[in-house]
């Protein structure tokens, strides 16, 4: 970490005033990486277990992806699995990130590759001072900070008892929106979203969903004007008129066996009627 770390208490230009309604809200926080970046708006907590399947990893990696493009905020707690995935999405997106963590934010929990990504091109941020080593219950309590900065968090697999939806809990406590996307019902890992489906979440199949939620829905593409077909020659000499074969030749320049070919094609698709005395005319619409 090369700069050090901003710190902020209630009243600094930078604070998250978001935070401030919480129940026992932070009286101060640090924040390292990309700093400018934690006042980016939207945000979307994604949040899940630290042991996806793949199914859910790939999820929380497309969420975040298409959150990331579109500028939204990912928030999330840096833990490996689900928030690993959603985390290296926005980054690799190009989107703004941050990750709250349960120590200071000189030692992120796991130290490894994305936590030095996340100091350089990320958000690392911590009500704890630097210096502070991760604690267990650190982290429970760390989550009402994640789900306090968000305007939406989302749960991508978890188990039926899991930090995840404690995450949810605060959210709810805290008049977030709260979303769940569906597993296999035959998953662990499935049963805590699913819990969540049952007691109210947003059932999430598709980041648009999030998008318009967020009131950033791709508006829809112009509708593209295209040339009216070409009219089938027999059809258009067949406008107001009841011909013979013949005529019809004459009138289009066409051989008779093509001409009856194209008759017999109309007819059986209803636009011309064969009448007494081998003449035919336009079928006649809504009858």
């Amino acid at each position: 970490m090369n700069a050090p770390p901003l710190h902020l208490v209630p009243g600094s230009p930078s604070w998250p005033h978001e935070l401030d309604p919480l129940d026992a809200p932070p009286t101060e926080l640090w924040v390292a990486g990309r700093t400018a970046d934690l006042g980016r708006r939207p945000r979307v907590a994604i949040v899940g277990t630290r042991t996806p399947t793949p199914y859910g990893e790939a999820q929380a990696r497309r969420f975040a992806s298409a959150l990331a493009e579109r500028g939204v905020c990912i928030v999330s707690g840096l833990a490996r699995g689900v928030d690993h995935a959603a985390h290296e999405a926005a980054l690799d997106a190009g989107g703004p990130t941050v990750a709250v963590l349960g120590s200071g934010v000189d030692r992120p929990w796991p130290r490894g590759a994305l936590a030095e990504r996340m100091a350089r091109g990320g958000v690392l941020l911590s009500e704890y001072p630097p210096g502070m080593p991760p604690r267990r219950h650190h982290f429970p309590l760390r989550n009402r900070l994640i789900s306090g900065l968000a305007e939406i968090v989302v749960v991508i697999e978890a188990a039926f008892a899991s930090g995840s939806l404690i995450t949810a809990r605060w959210a709810a406590d805290q008049g977030r929106d709260v979303f769940a996307v569906p597993g296999r019902i035959d998953h662990p890992m499935a049963r805590g979203c699913h819990r969540l489906l049952r007691e109210g979440a947003g059932l999430l199949e598709d980041p648009g969903e999030l998008l318009l939620e967020l009131g950033l829905d791709s508006p829809a593409p112009p509708e593209v004007t295209r040339p009216p077909a070409p009219q089938h020659p027999v059809v258009a000499a067949l406008q107001g008129e009841t011909l013979d074969v013949d005529e019809l030749c004459q009138r289009i320049g066409r051989a008779p066996a093509s001409v009856l070919g194209e008759l017999v094609q109309l007819e059986l698709a209803g636009e011309v009627i064969r009448a007494p005395g081998g003449l035919f005319r336009l079928a006649v619409r809504g009858r």
